[in-house]
């Protein structure tokens, strides 16, 4: 039995084309679009690519995945240097998400993932990566030839993940680098061991997310300078002193005047208002009365407390302290 014709995609009207388009994941829009210069060009002029979302992995293993316009299948091309493992396909999740991931072997995996990210970006019409996770400690030697990539070839970035995959590390210069030649749209997440608390990197402002989990280094003047909507500071070395000397400009709207929600170290609230708010004036609420907090972030947006204490800035804007789980002291602004 002969093998079925192949189906003519390409001389169906448009509009049929594109509606092939969107039944194809984009593994397949990919592969289509390397079949033939003028297959290259009509897939470039798909219309719904806006919807798409392009993320890149730099770690031991580069990575690039794309979501569709569905958002329930995520393909990801990962580069590997093992030629046994070229052309394999592993698939999990279940009948709501699938993540269908395509082993790509190459020599060198860098430059085949730089080539192949810059062909992703083309196709799919992208100047802005969704999401980076950068593991800064991982490809030591080639960290500044892949943010150089970056820097010419993207023009920002929604979500950017800075990591490190041993405490031990030193990777100020290279985080340094990737941070001061990055545009970062929405949201930061540094989970980055700074060594050196003159840390020479940039401040990002009216971020909608800024969590820096290790911020030892961030000290008051930087503090000030921030100005995102949900701030994170885990481990802070900021004094008592200098934390009443910022409750007092931002009840002034001298500093952070987009701040929503600010979340700190567990400490006690009594201690902090005794310590902190001593000379500022403020409102006990009593224990018994539940009010619903907006987080802002990831996990448990809403969260109820009991209690806090409330301030209030020059424009009537009301900021409540409140400890959640003794977890961690947090100030909501509403």
């Amino acid at each position: 039995m002969n093998p079925p014709n192949p189906f003519p995609i390409l001389r169906l009207p448009f509009l049929a084309i594109e509606e092939v388009f969107k039944a194809m994941h984009p593994f397949e829009i990919i592969n289509f679009s390397m079949t033939s210069k003028r297959a290259k060009t009509v897939t470039k002029y798909m219309a719904f690519y806006s919807k798409y979302s392009v993320q890149l992995c730099v770690n031991k293993t580069m990575g690039i995945a794309i979501i569709g316009t569905d958002e329930r299948v995520t393909c990801t091309y990962l580069m590997t240097s093992d030629e046994q493992l070229n052309g394999n396909v592993e698939e999990s999740g279940g009948n709501v998400y699938i993540i269908r991931k395509v082993f790509k072997y190459s020599k060198d995996p860098v430059d085949e993932w730089k080539q192949l990210s810059k062909y992703v970006l083309e196709i799919f019409k992208k100047q802005t990566v969704d999401v980076l996770l950068m593991i800064i400690d991982s490809l030591v030697d080639q960290n500044v030839s892949i943010i150089d990539f970056l820097k010419a070839n993207v023009k920002s970035v929604n979500e950017c993940y800075p990591y490190q995959s041993k405490e031990e590390n030193d990777v100020d210069e290279h985080a340094a680098y990737l941070l001061n030649n990055l545009t970062v749209n929405n949201e930061l997440h540094s989970n980055l061991q700074i060594k050196n608390y003159h840390f020479d990197e940039k401040i990002f402002k009216n971020l909608k997310e800024l969590n820096i989990y290790n911020s030892q280094w961030v000290g008051y003047s930087r503090l000030l300078e921030i100005d995102c909507r949900s701030v994170i500071l885990g481990k802070n070395l900021i004094s008592i002193k200098e934390w009443n000397l910022f409750i007092k400009k931002w009840i002034a709207m001298e500093t952070n005047k987009n701040l929503k929600y600010l979340e700190l170290d567990y400490r006690e609230l009594d201690e902090f208002r005794a310590l902190v708010l001593h000379d500022i004036l403020h409102e006990v609420v009593d224990g018994g009365i539940k009010r619903t907090i907006n987080k802002l972030s990831y996990p448990n947006r809403n969260i109820e407390i009991n209690g806090g204490i409330d301030i209030r800035r020059v424009d009537g804007k009301t900021a409540t302290f409140f400890v959640f789980q003794m977890n961690f002291l947090a100030m909501s602004v509403h």
